[in-house]
């Protein structure tokens, strides 16, 4: 295992879960690798993977051993990067990499924008570790605006919350994992949770525990209880008892893909709970980067939502991701019943209160909204 105290070269403000080195790029004398913070051993070990080439890391993404849109994102640049280094093909680990996981749109946006950076370096004959020199300045360029706008999200999202809700403390619900871990800098909706929280405004955070890979109990408790916010966990089917009983103010959620109509695929369950803030009155919003936003995808019927193994439903693993049965985990169900395990779900813009990005927030959320949204966006410089 590398050594978990070793710093950052990425070069900007770290984030609050910086001292664990949740990404980092690393240059032993053996030469360049990735350096992940394993997200399935958590909570129980915080324990670090070495990734020395693409197919390493491919195995760490679709493992979930680094995941969320945003990191996936910045995880996808330095694989490009790491193969430029290491002298591998890079036009075949683009392509290995771009596929790991098809719905997180961040992914294949940083690797084909760190793979643009060196094709375009070495299309000067400027030669190969020039090439790959600029291949890795422009992954961390994409880790350190990921930072940047993981800090407008969180100002974003907190004043949306004072202006729908004015005056009061709040209680927030969440699902799945959108913090630290998930981002170069501070999360997504967790971002704006954490920032109202130091404000003195959280009266409670609502962890679903985020059924079957339990990122809200294992992650995003974890990250709640690092910071210091007042948390409790639920059950994703208590939910409901929740909004019934007046509990929950506002539900913040994440994004892997936004469509060009406003629809965002986001880890399943995330619909039921956009239709129970629909009918209980409650605000239902999204937090993501404006990388997240795909607009050749028109809209949600054309997202194609990752259909992961049927095992995770019908077998629980380990925190520490060792398998407790032959290759499996702790088994739930009669032998070879089938299960249905997409990863995500898609929520309908008409569902949406509003999405919070760095470049601000759009409410009502409509096509043409979200497209001149973006094309702020495309138009700003971050340094």
């Amino acid at each position: 295992m590398a050594d978990q105290d070793a710093q950052s070269s990425v070069g900007f403000e770290p984030s609050a879960l910086s001292a664990l080195s949740v990404l980092r790029w690393d240059e032993p004398p053996e030469g360049p690798v990735l350096v992940l913070l394993d997200q399935t051993r958590l909570p129980a070990e915080e324990v670090e993977l070495v990734c020395t080439d693409v197919p390493a890391l491919v195995r760490a993404i679709q493992t979930l051993a680094v995941r969320g849109a945003p990191l996936l994102g910045i995880t996808g640049g330095y694989g490009v990067a790491l193969a430029a280094a290491r002298g591998f093909d890079v036009a075949e680990a683009a392509g290995l990499l771009e596929g790991a996981r098809p719905t997180a749109v961040n992914l294949g946006y940083g690797v084909r924008r760190v793979a643009a950076a060196y094709w375009a370096a070495s299309g000067k004959g400027e030669g190969d570790e020039a090439a790959a020199a600029a291949a890795l300045a422009e992954a961390r360029a994409l880790h350190r605006e990921d930072a940047q706008a993981s800090r407008r999200m969180a100002e974003y999202g907190q004043a949306l919350l004072e202006e729908l809700l004015p005056g009061r403390a709040y209680q927030l619900l969440t699902h799945c994992n959108t913090g630290a871990l998930v981002s170069g800098g501070e999360g997504t909706a967790f971002a704006v949770a954490l920032r109202v929280h130091r404000q003195g405004r959280l009266r409670r955070l609502w962890v679903d525990e985020t059924r079957p890979l339990l990122q809200g109990a294992r992650l995003t408790a974890y990250e709640a209880a690092r910071n210091g916010l007042a948390y409790s966990l639920l059950t994703d089917n208590a939910a409901g008892s929740l909004f019934a009983a007046g509990e929950v103010d506002a539900v913040l959620i994440g994004a892997d893909r936004i469509a060009a109509d406003g629809s965002v695929a986001n880890k399943v369950g995330s619909y039921p709970l956009a239709v129970l803030a629909k009918y209980h009155h409650v605000p239902f919003i999204v937090v993501a980067p404006t990388t997240t936003v795909d607009l050749e995808t028109p809209d949600g019927t054309s997202i194609i939502v990752e259909q992961r193994s049927g095992q995770e439903v019908t077998e629980l693993t380990s925190p520490q991701g060792v398998s407790a049965i032959g290759g499996g985990g702790i088994v739930v169900a009669p032998l070879g019943a089938p299960a249905y395990n997409p990863a995500f779900d898609v929520t309908p813009p008409e569902l949406i209160t509003a999405i919070v990005t760095e470049e601000g927030a759009i409410s009502p959320v409509t096509g043409v909204g979200l497209a001149e949204l973006c094309a702020r966006s495309s138009q700003v410089t971050i340094s």
